[in-house]
């Protein structure tokens, strides 16, 4: 039996594709820790892990602070990676000296696992719910100039924290040694080679396992003659109601059962009267949507893309950030779905038309969809995990 450590930051898209990886990981016998937040507890716990709250060592950060930091603001994003791992230090240290784990697998952004990892010599595997980035892939990624501004605005804030950072006793040369990870990390990423650019860049120590998708039933759908549009901004950058109330001008009482999530910070009234053709909630489960979807009309975060390709599905997207950006971009060179370039009733629902009428995005969205369900998913990212295991043992 194995004892294993994960650590993830407090988002639904970095969080939700390792819970069948524990799960996995659990059935088979293996003692399972999560350092994570109290919004995740119940899914932790149910997927048979120790769950272990780190809420009160997070700064606090108002919702603007947070929509700034998140994709947009590198500087922000650094200083709250070390606040955080310099708030955690002594709980998580004195936790990981009597756990005494075989191995730490930490979310690609939640740099504080990788830190302790390396602090403490403990063998650390890295979980990539977006893309894998090397120095080749890095250059995929179109920062906005006020993105590029801001990051040189920042270097200043930045070597403070990295200087603080050393002073508690972590090995840091500078930032990039933080976020980046090279082709001797052994990673799991969870897409696969077809989806990820320049796949070819990467050693054999990133396993390309696929999306991790939890079982979900399709959601009843008694109108098959009628096409059925999906649309979510996520769960963190969600609130933008003029973009919910275009396309509802869009599509108000046309031959489309539109789906819309919104977010639970959306107030549902603030969208003024609702067509009988609409369906609008705060939330969804988007596995269950998916499975009946034409089309998703989406903000191109990767878990998103990654269960709208599972299922075959084309997209119209809408990034916001340069993250997302990467993932539109990729969709659009392969074929698979088109970027919207205003936010215009007539504009939007000539785009969504473009994409459900020709056929191409269709059949190029199941062509990738099945290299995903050839993917191992969950149960090949817990064998890469158990893989690492037994190499350091027979090591020792």
């Amino acid at each position: 039996m194995s004892k294993i450590v994960f650590f993830s930051i407090p988002a639904q898209g970095h969080t939700n594709p390792t819970i069948p990886v524990v799960a996995d990981l659990v059935n088979r016998g293996h003692q399972v820790w999560y350092y994570s937040f109290l919004k995740f507890q119940e899914k932790i716990e149910g997927a048979g892990a120790t769950f272990i709250a780190c809420d009160e060592f997070l700064p606090l950060l108002s919702q603007k602070e947070l929509d700034r930091t998140v994709g947009k603001d590198f500087a922000a994003l650094i200083e709250m990676v070390a606040d955080t791992t310099i708030a955690l230090d002594e709980k998580v240290c004195k936790g990981l000296r009597t756990i005494q784990p075989d191995c730490i697998v930490s979310d690609s952004l939640c740099f504080w696992g990788k830190l302790f990892a390396k602090k403490l010599e403990i063998p650390y595997i890295c979980s990539t719910t977006s893309f894998a980035f090397n120095e080749y892939t890095a250059k995929l990624m179109k920062h906005s100039f006020m993105e590029l501004w801001r990051m040189v605005l920042g270097m200043p804030r930045i070597n403070k924290k990295i200087q603080l950072l050393k002073n508690h006793g972590y090995e840091v040369r500078n930032f990039v040694s933080i976020v980046q990870n090279d082709n001797k990390t052994d990673t799991i990423v969870y897409t696969s080679k077809e989806f990820q650019p320049m796949a070819d860049t990467f050693s054999k120590r990133y396993a390309f396992v696929g999306p991790s998708i939890r079982h979900s039933p399709p959601v009843q759908n008694d109108k098959k003659d009628r096409k059925v549009v999906y649309i979510s901004l996520g769960t963190v950058l969600n609130q933008n109601r003029d973009f919910y109330q275009n396309y509802i001008k869009a599509f108000a009482n046309t031959d489309y059962d539109v789906v819309m999530s919104v977010g639970e910070k959306t107030k549902i009234s603030s969208l003024g009267s609702i067509p009988g053709n609409f369906t609008v909630k705060n939330s969804v489960d988007q596995i269950s949507i998916l499975q009946i979807a034409d089309v998703f009309i989406t903000h191109c975060g990767m878990n998103s893309a990654n269960e709208s390709l599972y299922f075959g599905v084309p997209m119209v997207l809408f990034p916001q950030h340069s993250e997302q950006r990467m993932v539109a971009d990729r969709v659009v060179e392969l074929g698979i779905g088109l970027k919207l370039k205003w936010n215009k009733p007539k504009y939007l629902a000539t785009a969504v038309a473009e994409v459900l009428e020709n056929r191409t995005y269709y059949e190029n969205a199941q062509r990738l969809s099945e290299t995903f369900r050839k993917t191992g998913g969950a149960v090949e990212a817990a064998d890469v995990i158990l893989t690492k295991i037994r190499e350091k043992s027979y090591q020792e």
